[in-house]
């Protein structure tokens, strides 16, 4: 086992690892820009180090001075967490090339899967349902016209690298397919450098519906079900549940069994998440998310796991700690991405928190690193917290989560807690009826 790790990444998740290593007896080092020199991971955390200004770009983006943060304090793995360089697979090797552990898959499957081209054709090789679409990235507008003819429209041009709705875009007929074809390949390559597309059929009302697995060196393999992560705007996830209240037990057997015996064939290593869209009882592939999700906890509510654990435990070499026959769900867990912003506009909201209540109470659970007197920098993604909630069905889950929500207070910012707490009273989200377009649609309804 490890004895130091160092935590590459900042706020609410880099103070998620760190409690998961305090509780192993692992010593962290917390990396900061001069921008958090006062954050909470920062303040806990046994050693720090700043490496660079505020822009991510010259501090938690920057791979030497976070392999030299390692080589100054005797870190000896490196966790991630999400987002910054979790799914960069040049990161992951120069890491391992340095005699250090990446605390996540290889890099040739994060490379592998952060095509999504790639992935798809690998998945549907390896017997999980796709949705149906060019074989690889079309090279012209002829190709795409071709694709759509023989699948039908509706069809979706998508980025092959990237993701966040970018280089995306809807084709209703055929006369409107070349300007989309077009603007997407633009949009990509401003984006992620990379204009490749493809196209895929565009399905209409699905839920977008992800499967959580774990894989060790030694073969072991388990998924812990699956998360409804439907609720979505501009294609940004705010809400995730477990289990989704639109799959029965039988959906639930038929595709944990797809995505276990894929993962096997694959080899793969550590936490991951398959993800796909849901539709009329039939699940098709989209990507898969080569890290630990945002959403993890309301996965480790239902099963009473520590994911990070398990990926700190894989990435030591030791085998997983528990068999899927050992895993059995339990009741119902609900997360809400609480956000400094403006809960109609949505437009950011950095400043001084004033004052910081975090709820609490039985099946209440607070992943967040504010604290009264933390000022949110304007630099960095506007997620502040994460308020999970577990109850032993939906219904007593959704009770308590309206309670807790009424407990939170953050003053001095605005906060997206406000949209929630007008959501829980939406007959269709309190029945579970909803799907990944219902937020957007629900919003313009409601006056945003």
């Amino acid at each position: 086992m490890f004895d130091k790790i160092l935590i590459a990444n900042r706020g609410e998740i880099a103070l998620r690892v760190h409690r998961a290593c305090q509780e192993m007896g692992i010593k962290t080092v917390a990396v900061h820009s001069t921008a958090d020199a006062d954050a909470m991971h920062v303040r806990l955390a046994d050693e720090s180090v700043c490496i660079g200004p505020p822009s991510a770009t010259q501090s938690y983006l920057n791979v030497p001075a976070l392999i030299t943060a390692c080589e100054l304090t005797g870190a000896e793995a490196i966790h991630p967490g999400y987002g910054f360089l979790s799914e960069n697979a040049n990161f992951a090797q120069i890491v391992a090339e340095h005699g250090l552990t990446f605390i996540g898959p290889t890099a040739d499957h994060i490379r592998l899967m952060g095509d999504k081209v790639t992935a798809k054709v690998t998945m549907k090789r390896l017997g999980v349902p796709c949705v149906p679409g060019s074989e690889g990235a079309v090279e012209d507008v002829a190709e795409a016209e071709a694709v759509a003819n023989e699948i039908g429209y509706p069809v979706l041009i998508k980025a092959a690298s990237g993701g966040g709705g970018r280089g995306m875009r809807v084709v209703a007929k055929r006369e409107e397919l070349a300007d989309a074809f077009n603007s997407a390949r633009a949009e990509a390559k401003a984006s992620f450098g990379d204009d490749s597309v493809y196209v895929e059929k565009y399905l209409s009302l699905p839920r977008h519906i992800e499967i959580q697995v774990v894989a060790d060196s030694h073969g072991g393999v388990v998924h812990l079900g699956e998360r409804d992560c439907s609720l979505q705007r501009r294609h940004q996830k705010i809400l995730e549940e477990a289990p989704s209240p639109a799959l029965n037990a039988d959906d639930r057997v038929k595709i944990g069994n797809q995505v276990i015996t894929a993962i096997q064939e694959l080899g793969y290593l550590g936490v991951g998440t398959i993800e796909f869209l849901y539709e009329n009882g039939r699940f098709y592939f989209i990507e898969m998310n080569t890290r630990l999700q945002v959403e993890h906890p309301v996965t480790e509510a239902i099963y009473g796991v520590d994911l990070v654990r398990e990926q700190i435990r894989i990435a030591s070499g030791q085998k997983l700690s528990f068999a899927q026959d050992e895993l059995t769900a339990n009741g119902h867990a609900i997360e809400c991405r609480i956000n400094a912003e403006n809960p109609k506009t949505f437009a950011p909201s950095p400043g001084l928190v004033k004052h910081y209540h975090a709820p609490g109470g039985l099946g209440v659970r607070i992943d967040s690193a504010l604290y009264s007197g933390y000022k949110i920098p304007p630099h960095y993604d506007s997620l502040i917290g994460k308020l999970i909630v577990h109850g032993r069905n939906r219904n007593e889950c959704l009770m308590r989560l309206r309670r807790a929500m009424s407990e939170l207070v953050v003053d001095g910012v605005e906060t997206t807690g406000p949209l929630f707490q007008r959501l829980f009273s939406d007959a269709d989200f309190v029945n579970g009826d909803y799907h990944i377009h219902w937020l957007e649609r629900w919003l313009a309804a409601n006056g945003k």
